[in-house]
C-alpha cells in the first residue's frame, strides 16, 4: 500500500562518481527500510517515529535511499504502523506490513525482500532506520557495486562490514530462508563472506544506531 503526502526532502545528495541518481538502472535497485522495530529498549518509542531534522526518522532514511539513486523504495512496517502512516510523508514508497515484527529484524528483511519479488529489481539495497549517521554518499557508494543479480556488497568502516548492504536478487531466497530473530542476514553474510564486495565508506558516514536513551543525544 502506498500512502499519498507530500514527497519528503534529501537530507544530503550523493555525489561524485557512482554516488549520482538518475542512472540508467535505476529501477533494477530497489530500496528497502527496515523500520518495524518497538524501541523496546527506548521506552516503546518505534524507532521510525523518532524525530530527526525535524521529521520523522523513517523519513531520513528514505530521502537517503533516494538521494543514492533509488526510485523504487519499499518501507517495512511494523510497531504503531497506523502513526507511522499517518505522520511520516512516505509519498511513492511500497509501504510493507510485517505482522510479525515482534520476532525480530529477520522478520522485516523476509517481509521486505518477498515485497520485492515480481518487481523486476534485481537487488535490494537494504539500510536501517535507525542509523541517521549513514547518509546518501555511503549508499551510493554501495549502490554503485551493482553488477547484476547476483551482486552481493556492503559498506565497510574501517574493513569492518557495515551497513547498508546490496543484496541480488539470486540471493533473496538464500537471505529469506537463514533470517530469522535478529540476526537478519549475518548468517548468510557469513557463509557468503568470500562473495562479498566491501566497499569503504569511513569517510563520508558514521554507523552508530539509536538504540539507548543516551544515543538520542545523536539525533538533530
Amino acid at each position: 500500500m502506498t500512502h499519498t503526502d507530500d514527497e519528503v526532502s534529501g537530507p544530503d545528495r550523493a555525489a561524485g562518481p557512482g554516488e549520482v541518481a538518475g542512472r540508467a538502472d535505476e529501477d533494477e535497485v530497489a530500496g528497502l527500510v527496515l523500520a518495524a522495530g518497538g524501541g523496546r529498549r527506548l521506552g516503546g518509542r518505534p524507532k521510525a517515529l523518532l524525530t530527526h531534522r525535524g521529521r520523522p526518522l523513517v523519513e531520513h532514511a528514505v530521502a537517503v535511499l533516494r538521494a543514492a539513486g533509488c526510485a523504487r523504495v519499499h518501507v517495512v512496517l511494523g510497531a504503531r504502523s497506523g502513526d507511522v502512516r499517518e505522520r511520516a510523508r512516505l509519498a511513492g514508497c511500497v509501504l510493507v506490513d510485517n505482522p510479525g515484527w515482534e520476532e525480530g529484524m529477520g522478520s522485516s528483511l523476509r517481509a521486505g525482500l518477498d515485497s520485492l519479488a515480481g518487481s523486476g529489481a534485481r537487488a535490494a539495497l537494504v539500510c536501517l532506520v535507525d542509523q541517521p549517521g549513514i547518509g546518501a554518499r555511503a549508499a551510493g557508494r554501495v549502490r554503485a557495486a551493482f553488477k547484476d543479480d547476483t551482486s552481493l556488497a556492503a559498506a565497510a568502516y574501517d574493513g569492518v562490514r557495515g551497513h547498508p548492504v546490496l543484496f541480488g536478487a539470486a540471493h533473496w531466497a538464500g537471505i529469506a530462508a537463514s533470517a530469522t530473530g535478529d540476526r537478519g542476514a549475518r548468517a548468510y553474510l557469513k557463509e557468503h563472506a568470500a562473495e562479498i564486495t566491501l566497499v569503504e565508506c569511513g569517510d563520508v558516514a558514521q554507523p552508530y544506531d539509536i538504540d539507548t536513551e543516551a544515543d538520542l543525544a545523536r539525533l538533530e
